[in-house]
């Protein structure tokens, strides 16, 4: 905006003192100030508003105002609330120095200036900025040359001042100007970003998050443009968990049209490399899906181990030619309700599965996505590569005698641990996410032991509650695999007739049977141990025992009882 259009605004109450002929000189922002020299904080261009308190005689205004001159500022501002008129030896100097000076009434506040000032100032800079995100979207669409979302974040920067981001569903960060967000605050913001778009809330959405206080977001979904169905006719579920967003450090919701629309256009441009992304993973997708294809079909290993030669180029750069596998098992239910089609959840899945699967270490460039993901029907399926030295002790009972290395794989527990709370968001109400994890192979020939034991560890996470679980092949040889396929009402009795006596007797008494039962299971029937981590003395410990076996009549020495506590506790 010019310095003349600021005369001409008649709320803002300016006189002009001084400099008519330099109104033409474009206002880049404003500053207000009482400092004697405020050079360090000027770039150029800057309208700077003073209350005067820097001047205690008339000696002080000529240094000031060439200050400012040698900054480049384009105009000054003097209140006059403090000292009355402008001092004439303030006049003086923004002559001498060819700086326009204003004089502010008493009545305006600075508040009020700096406000419209701001408001022209971005207004401006964003149809500049509308027509460089508008050139980029068409270098983009044409090919990767327009330097990715990154380029147009750093225009966001600096020339909107607006610190963005780009999150996919689980909080990793794809693409961001300046210092990445901490885990927790993406990983929250992911989950704010799911539950408002399960509600059917048009964006943005306005969230503050624990793990930033004081700072407000702004969340645009970025939508996959590359699915076929105009977004109106589609399921929310069937792209709630794989849309990316872009986070902005602001508050959209008093934004005018304008904005908003600029910041639309920078999500239908990050759009653009969300479906150049989706593209380069079609060929991996087929390669899996031959290979798992053979797999389910019993095809022979040597005709298996062929395949993945071929496909290992693509599958697993710089791991050679024969490098382990593991294979993951997904699967997204959504509940259907009364008159509603099914929601097709295996390519939402595969989508979730790939962005689950990317490599924490080299998160946000296209190397880290190189986990080969097919689905079939609801589940979807990853082969994923290992450096050969990662095979572990349980691979004996797939394929052959394991390596003596440590297991360094692909570990359920840690799978979903990172990104457990955005996923639980986005599946809230309706929705579960399950997983199993198999052991590692060495070989074509136990890939199909492989792909069953991902299908058993993952039924053993369906059995569990909650949105999101995993369970690993570890939990296959132990009753943990027996006790999900015990049906529900043999469950019940199984657990009310040996537990329930005990609930209601702590409940009358706070006796905490249950937690000393517990402990003393934990401690293998260790009297010392358990009343350790108890703080009880034995004796005290002692009786308690003696109550839970008076209650249910068991004796907590015998290993059957024992047995018989421990699987009702765990089934309970």
């Amino acid at each position: 905006m010019r310095l003349r259009a600021l005369l001409e605004t008649d709320a803002l109450g300016l006189r002009l003192l001084g400099g008519d002929d330099e109104l033409d000189r474009t206002v880049r922002g404003v500053m207000t100030t009482d400092l004697r020299d405020p050079s360090r904080y000027l770039s150029g261009g800057e309208l700077v508003l003073t209350g005067l308190a820097w001047r205690h005689s008339a000696d002080d205004s000529e240094p000031f105002v060439r200050i400012l001159a040698s900054a480049g500022v384009a105009g000054l501002a003097a209140g006059e609330a403090e000292l009355g008129d402008v001092p004439e030896d303030l006049v003086k100097a923004c002559v001498q120095h060819r700086l326009p000076l204003f004089a502010v009434n008493e009545d305006v506040a600075f508040a009020t200036i700096t406000e419209h000032v701001v408001r022209q100032v971005s207004g401006e800079r964003a149809g500049d900025l509308a027509a460089v995100v508008d050139r980029h979207r068409r270098l983009m669409t044409s090919g990767p040359a327009g330097g990715g979302p990154e380029v147009v974040l750093d225009l966001l920067g600096s020339d909107l001042d607006l610190r963005a981001w780009v999150l996919s569903p689980t909080g990793r960060q794809i693409a961001g100007a300046g210092e990445p967000l901490p885990d927790g605050v993406s990983a929250a913001l992911a989950a704010e970003h799911l539950a408002a778009s399960r509600t059917g809330r048009r964006g943005p959405h306005r969230a503050t998050v624990e793990a930033a206080p004081g700072v407000t977001y702004s969340l645009f979904p970025i939508r996959n443009t590359g699915r076929g169905a105009a977004p109106a006719s589609r399921d929310v579920r069937e792209t709630v968990l794989s849309d990316w967003l872009l986070a902005v450090e602001a508050d959209a919701s008093d934004w005018p049209a304008a904005r908003l629309d600029l910041l639309q256009g920078v999500t239908q441009l990050i759009a653009v490399e969300r479906d150049r992304r989706e593209a380069a993973r079609t060929v991996r997708r087929r390669l899996a899906q031959e290979v798992l294809e053979l797999v389910s079909a019993g095809a022979p290993p040597a005709e298996i181990a062929a395949r993945l030669r071929v496909a290992a180029p693509v599958l697993v750069p710089g791991l050679g030619t024969a490098p382990h596998w593991q294979v993951v098992v997904a699967r997204v239910e959504w509940e259907q309700e009364g008159g509603t089609a099914p929601v097709e959840a295996g390519p939402v899945t595969q989508s979730l599965l790939e962005e689950i699967l990317v490599d924490p270490a080299s998160a946000g460039s296209e190397s880290a996505d190189r986990i080969a993901v097919a689905h079939t029907g609801d589940e979807a399926i990853a082969l994923v590569p290992l450096p050969a030295v990662t095979v572990t002790a349980d691979a004996e009972l797939l394929d052959g005698p394991p390596d003596d290395t440590a297991d360094t794989g692909l570990h359920a527990d840690a799978l979903l641990a990172a990104v457990r709370g955005p996923l639980s968001a986005g599946l809230d109400g309706d929705g579960r996410l399950t997983v199993g994890v198999s052991a590692a192979v060495h070989s074509a020939e136990g890939l199909r032991g492989a792909l069953e034991e991902a299908r058993h560890a993952r039924r053993v996470a369906a059995a569990r509650p909650g949105r999101v679980c995993a369970a690993g092949h570890h939990e296959l040889a132990s009753h943990v695999l027996l006790l999900p396929f015990v049906p529900d009402d043999v469950r019940r009795a199984f657990t009310a007739r040996l537990l329930d006596p005990l609930r209601d007797y702590d409940r009358r008494h706070r006796a905490e049977l249950i937690p000393t039962l517990e402990a003393f299971l934990d401690c293998d029937g260790s009297w010392t141990r358990c009343a350790t981590r108890l703080h009880l003395h034995v004796n005290t410990l002692r009786y308690r025992v003696g109550r839970i076996e008076q209650l249910t009549g068991r004796d907590l020495s015998r290993l059957e009882d024992k047995l018989d506590f421990f699987l009702a506790l765990r089934m309970s």
